[in-house]
Parts: C-alpha cells; sequence; structure tokens
C-alpha cells in the first residue's frame, strides 16, 4: 500500500478577486518508507501540498489518500484524530508554545490524544534528540536548533507512519541545520516512517531518494537523487 497518493489535486486559496489557484491537477504517488524531498522556486506550491499531505490544508478538488484512508471522507474532528496518530509535522519556525518547557511541549498533544504514558514518552522522546538535560527550560532559554530538537521530538512523539517537514534547517546555520538534518533522517529510518521534505537546500534534497519538483502549482518532473 502506498503512504500517499494524490490524484488529480486542486486547491485555491484567498476570497473573491484575491483567491489564488495554489496546487493544478496535482497527482502524485510516494510509497511507505520512501523519502522524498519537494523542491522548486518560492510560491510553486512546495509548502501548500506540503500542508495537504497533513489533512492542514482541504483541497477544492481530487483525492487525497493517505495511509490508506481517504482525507476527504473525514470530518475535521475525525481529521484530527487521524493527523494526532498517523502524521507528524515539523515547521521551519518550530512553532512551541512559549510559555511551556520542553517537556511540556511534547507531552501536552500527547495527553490531549488521550494517551497514557505521556510524560514518560515526551522524556524518551526528548533524550533521543539530545535534550534530555533540557527538560524544564522554556523555548526563549533554548538555541534556535534546540528549539527545533523540540519540535522534532513532538512530531515523532505519536509515531506517526508518516512525517512532514516544511524548510525544516531553513533558520539554522550551516552546522546546526546538518545536525538538524542528520537527526531527521537517522530517527525517520530507524521507525521505518515516510518522510516528504520541502527545501531549497540542494545538499538536503540530495539526500533523498527521491525528488519532486513543483513548479507554478504543477509537478515538473520526478528524479532520482544522486547517491
Amino acid at each position: 500500500m502506498s503512504a500517499i497518493e494524490l490524484r488529480n489535486v486542486n486547491l485555491s486559496l484567498g476570497q473573491g478577486p484575491a483567491r489564488v489557484h495554489i496546487l493544478k491537477d496535482v497527482s502524485l504517488v510516494i510509497g511507505r518508507g520512501e523519502v522524498v524531498g519537494l523542491v522548486g522556486p518560492s510560491g510553486s506550491g512546495k509548502s501548500t501540498l506540503l500542508m495537504t499531505l497533513a489533512g492542514l490544508e482541504r483541497p477544492d478538488g481530487g483525492t487525497v489518500s493517505i495511509l490508506g484512508q481517504d482525507l476527504g471522507a473525514l470530518d475535521e474532528d475525525g481529521l484530527a484524530r487521524f493527523r494526532g496518530r498517523n502524521v507528524g509535522v515539523v515547521f521551519q519556525s518550530f512553532h512551541l508554545i512559549p510559555t511551556m518547557t520542553a517537556l511540556e511541549n511534547v507531552a501536552v498533544p500527547l495527553e490531549l490524544a488521550g494517551v497514557d504514558d505521556a510524560i514518560e514518552r515526551a522524556q524518551a522522546e526528548l533524550a533521543a534528540v539530545g535534550l534530555g538535560h533540557r527538560l524544564d527550560h522554556h523555548p526563549a532559554e533554548l538555541s534556535g536548533g534546540e528549539q527545533q530538537r523540540v519540535a522534532l521530538a513532538r512530531a515523532l512523539s505519536s509515531r506517526p507512519e508518516l512525517l512532514v517537514a516544511d524548510e525544516p534547517t531553513g533558520n539554522l546555520d550551516e552546522t546546526t541545520g546538518r545536525q538538524i538534518a542528520d537527526l531527521l533522517f537517522a530517527k525517520t529510518a530507524e521507525r521505518g516512517a515516510t518522510l516528504v521534505l520541502v527545501t531549497h537546500d540542494v545538499a538536503l534534497a540530495a539526500r533523498c531518494g527521491r525528488t519532486v519538483r513543483l513548479r507554478s502549482g504543477r509537478v515538473e518532473g520526478l528524479a532520482e537523487a544522486a547517491a
């Protein structure tokens, strides 16, 4: 079974005269366990496509099937439950809650999802990304790289089969970005998850098993990454 199947997906954003057609007849199949990079010029629809895969944007037309589930068949509550169990999301700007500690940022979503061992699991995930000694620190007390490690631990904590990452190294310096990328790829491989990431970084894209290039909202072509 494929991890992702998109068929003739179209998506527009905005209202009235300001409405813009972002994704145009996008069809794409990604197998389970694949690591795929989404590349292309700014404004080509990469981030919108990623959010569509995560169930954070609903298309105007076409079908989005994730892990065998047609997302269009779910109401908002069902979609949130499916996403919470099956999809981990890493954003460029971390999206941590500033009033919560690192531990709380990872544990609270698990608690809301009804996970019994939320605190223990959050502690284990933070230790796995090298932050076992920073559990009680708030985001403002952490470096950018440490904040992204918290975000990665949060994304992995639900043990998702699909992980999506939007420019996960975009706000980091080269060395820190490479460390985060190493973690991202290693943790995905350890768990046999599918990873789809948006990047402008040629070196990062080259580490993916496959790249998908978008231009003006359309899939321009598929390319194998360098070994």
